[in-house]
């Protein structure tokens, strides 16, 4: 089936809301941007999605918005058929925006009334009722920017946008140019320009570079991959399982990862596996209690978890 890629994007103003209240208005941003496409009942179906929260520009600046993986298909109300969209239309973004404009700001009027949102500096004056009022009047009039990109070229390619793009920080070490011990040079993407024209380089003082890349350090305990309706945690199995009788799909076979453990006989401690991630480590060297080692770990100036 097709697999869209929907993007929702904070107004300028609520972004600078955010920016003293990540951990409230980053929820509601995941929370209404997912209910804005289940409340829809795209095809009269259940749907399943995945969110994730960028918070970032590609010259490191504020820019909230929520990037979201969604079938183009599901499973109809009552659980007896599998309902497919047409092959390359999701859903109206005027539509989405708009939605997800009223929810949001619904949301947000919640959070306000209920003493859960602080202001500071240029935003103190929205701490008095009128004011933020005014403020929420101004926003129902504007368009949000909901954009919903041609969809994936099928599993593998969902996949591979899973593996690469869900775990990104802010600035990846490939966009690193130069540092001359005071100044950080790096590539960035101008996406009103075209074609080659795009890329171009931007030099700023290290603290200025590093103030820009820690606005974007999430607050503690904070889940920026999210998974909601037929994705949704708690019962994810039994919805897969049921999607797969839909279709007449049979289960999945082992991994031949696992089948080739086996058959040599191996448990997973022999791999190695990494206590953190699961991935199979691989010794580079060993040294004596006491002895210093070779090869000591060369730290990174481009703070890319990838």
């Amino acid at each position: 089936m097709p697999y869209f890629h929907v993007v929702f994007t904070l107004p300028g103003p609520i972004a600078d809301i955010a920016y003293q209240n990540q951990a409230v208005v980053y929820d509601l941003l995941l929370k209404t941007a997912a209910e804005t496409l289940i409340t829809i009942k795209h095809l009269g179906a259940r749907i399943g999605l995945t969110a994730v929260l960028h918070t970032w520009g590609s010259t490191l600046t504020h820019h909230p918005h929520a990037h979201i993986i969604v079938p183009g298909a599901g499973v109809s109300p009552h659980g007896d058929s599998w309902i497919a969209c047409r092959p390359r239309f999701f859903l109206s973004v005027q539509v989405l925006s708009r939605l997800f404009r009223r929810l949001f700001l619904e949301s947000l009027t919640a959070a306000y009334q209920a003493g859960r949102l602080q202001f500071f500096t240029d935003q103190a004056a929205l701490a008095q009722p009128a004011a933020f009022q005014t403020f929420l009047a101004a926003l129902r009039k504007v368009e949000w920017v909901v954009y919903a990109k041609r969809p994936f070229g099928g599993p593998n390619a969902v996949l591979g946008y899973l593996s690469r793009y869900t775990h990104r920080t802010a600035i990846a070490n490939s966009r690193l140019v130069a540092f001359d011990g005071e100044r950080v040079t790096f590539k960035w993407k101008d996406y009103r320009a075209k074609a080659d024209a795009r890329y171009k380089l931007m030099t700023l003082d290290a603290d200025e570079f590093i103030r820009r890349f820690l606005i974007h350090v999430l607050p503690d305990g904070f889940h920026r991959i999210r998974h909601y309706g037929l994705f949704a945690n708690a019962n994810r199995a039994n919805n897969i399982a049921l999607a797969r009788r839909l279709l007449a799909v049979p289960d999945p076979t082992p991994s031949s990862r696992a089948s080739d453990h086996a058959e040599n006989g191996r448990d997973e401690e022999d791999c190695n596996a990494c206590p953190c991630c699961g991935g199979r480590m691989i010794i580079v060297e060993a040294f004596e209690p006491g002895c210093q080692p070779r090869f000591w770990p060369v730290p990174s100036i481009g703070l890319d978890s990838s």
